[in-house]
């Protein structure tokens, strides 16, 4: 059995669903899932199809040559088209916190997560053990001010000869260039507390606590160069008391940020999201 995922936006024309699925009959395929969706501020069509093939010589490639030529260049598309037996290579940088760490690699070695992750990358030494418990390749590639230029090559030099298809910052404390996200745009995914901008700063937590908050959440993202404005991917919230302390309020956080970020991946490995004009369309 083959399976697909096609991925398609284009402008909103007449046509473009009894198109898409009549083609897939005459390719002899059963589709499994279709979900779409009009964006009418800007008349811009969005759709996400999977479909099944029972022959055995069917081939992805020539499947995406005939799409092209009888489809997306009628209709103008912008699109995508994935097979099932290609699970995507993620690349999880990281710092110090384990919280994140731990909860990816638990949810990876159970299966959890469709995907392959071929080795770790941190700034520190200190997550090493931690790696080498779920036998994963770690490489402590130092960063400072001086040898962050240096130390981006050979984080490219990684990604690449390892064909990375997208990176995970899980809670990696460094900024990344627009160098390294040029090379993977929309291809990188960061996680962060949702008190920005309002708790910027090293302790957001702390300002929170401060200030008596009613809510906390953490919100996954895309990426870019402007700093935490990338496309939103997941976001989740959680009510906190005055009987919070720090500590719990800080374990509370952690637990949000664990969640929407490996809800994140999920979306993004299983080809769940299309970016447009630094939004997101996720579907279900």
């Amino acid at each position: 059995m083959n399976k697909i995922t096609i991925l398609i936006h284009c402008n909103d024309l007449s046509g473009i669903v009894a198109s898409v699925t009549n083609f897939i009959a005459e390719k002899q395929g059963n589709i499994i899932y279709l979900d779409q969706h009009v964006d009418r501020e800007q008349d811009i069509f969005f759709m996400r199809l999977e479909s099944e093939f029972i022959e055995n010589n069917f081939s992805t490639e020539d499947f995406k040559d005939s799409f092209k030529t009888s489809l997306a260049d009628k209709f103008e598309m912008k699109w995508r088209i994935y097979s099932s037996e290609n699970k995507p290579k993620m690349a999880l940088f990281v710092s110090k916190y384990d919280h994140c760490l731990y909860d990816l690699l638990g949810r990876y070695n159970s299966g959890e997560l469709n995907l392959k992750i071929p080795f770790i990358i941190s700034n520190h030494n200190n997550l090493k053990p931690i790696a080498d418990n779920f036998n994963i390749p770690f490489y402590h590639i130092p960063v400072t001010k001086d040898t962050k230029a240096e130390a981006e090559e050979q984080q490219l030099k990684l990604l690449k000869s390892h064909k990375i298809d997208f990176i995970v910052l899980a809670r990696y404390m460094q900024i990344i260039s627009g160098k390294l996200i040029n090379k993977y745009p929309n291809k990188i995914i960061n996680i962060h507390h949702s008190f920005l901008p309002a708790f910027v700063g090293a302790k957001p937590y702390h300002s929170a606590y401060k200030r008596g908050v009613k809510i906390i959440g953490a919100t996954s993202h895309y990426v870019t160069e402007e700093l935490d404005a990338g496309p939103i991917i997941e976001q989740d919230v959680a009510h906190v008391s005055h009987t919070y302390t720090i500590e719990s309020l800080i374990a509370k956080g952690r637990d949000l940020e664990k969640i929407v970020l490996a809800n994140a991946i999920k979306l993004h490995s299983n080809r769940k999201v299309m970016v447009f004009n630094n939004k997101t369309v996720v579907f279900s």
